[in-house]
């Protein structure tokens, strides 16, 4: 498949307007970006791709800062050897878990040792979402449960829940390069219970889970929240991220309109992970 991809230079910059401007990007059909010194790469496929969409955006864009981009089609690439040279470090979670890629060597031991080669999917655990739902995972109990990781990316999370004692797993996303991704990060991990799905909310009917995992944005949760609460068992918890403190409030509304409780949430540079559970 032949992509567009865009690069955006950010004036002054900010790592904080680029997080936003990823996440709104995404919300237009961007599947994936790789951060610079300026501001961010953006990658979508040809077939979506709308400049209209892009200078509506950046009219209304909620920060002051000057945006410039520059539009350039690109075929497939070795996307390993992109995040190599620009990007993917390895990520060392105390003890308890390093995330790192096959080409990286020397990798310090802890009781998770997870293999990712992202290609053009997202999920490498370098994001706060990301980082901060691997961070509840690492203290959940999860001997025996069933475990649905939405908007899946790499499958990290997917992977992490497998090592941490989950039974059956589904991983879904939109993208077919993240499920694509997954299937194969799971085969590198040697993990074998998870379910790879490629779709939307509209694949959950009959389905059933003790905990479930969002990392999507605010919109979308939104949107599909009703449909995650409908698959979840009573007692089950619900953890969602991919927006700002700021937006908890409109989250929680949701929430609560689908019977579930707010508990607790945790945040890192503005980005939460919320904690609800079916009452």
């Amino acid at each position: 498949m032949d992509y567009i991809e865009i690069n955006f230079s950010i004036y002054p910059y900010e790592e904080y307007i680029s997080d936003v401007l990823a996440l709104e990007l995404g919300e237009i059909g961007f599947e994936s970006f790789i951060p610079s010194l300026e501001g961010l790469s953006a990658f979508i496929p040809m077939s979506a791709f709308d400049e209209l969409k892009i200078k509506n955006l950046l009219s209304d864009f909620p920060f002051e800062a000057t945006i410039d981009y520059k539009v350039t089609q690109i075929e497939s690439k070795n996307w390993n050897e992109e995040w190599e040279k620009n990007y993917f470090e390895p990520i060392v979670i105390g003890n308890d878990c390093v995330i790192h890629s096959s080409f990286h060597k020397n990798i310090p031991k802890a009781t998770y040792d997870i293999v990712i080669d992202p290609k053009m999917a997202f999920g490498t655990g370098h994001h706060e979402t990301t980082s901060l739902v691997i961070a509840q995972l690492l203290l959940m109990d999860l001997s025996g449960k069933t475990l649905l990781d939405m908007g899946c990316g790499t499958a990290v999370l997917a992977i992490l829940g497998s090592m941490r004692g989950a039974k059956d797993i589904v991983a879904i996303d939109i993208d077919t390069w993240c499920t694509e991704n997954s299937i194969e990060n799971l085969s590198i991990n040697k993990i074998s219970n998870v379910d790879v799905k490629l779709g939307g909310a509209e694949l959950l009917k009959d389905l059933h889970f003790d905990i479930i995992l969002a990392n999507i944005n605010r919109n979308i949760l939104l949107t599909d929240m009703e449909y995650y609460a409908a698959c979840l068992s009573s007692g089950g918890e619900l953890y969602m991220s991919g927006f700002y403190v700021e937006d908890i409030p409109l989250i929680e509304a949701e929430a609560n309109k689908n019977g579930l409780k707010l508990l607790e949430f945790k945040e890192k540079n503005n980005w939460v992970v919320v904690k609800t559970v079916k009452e």
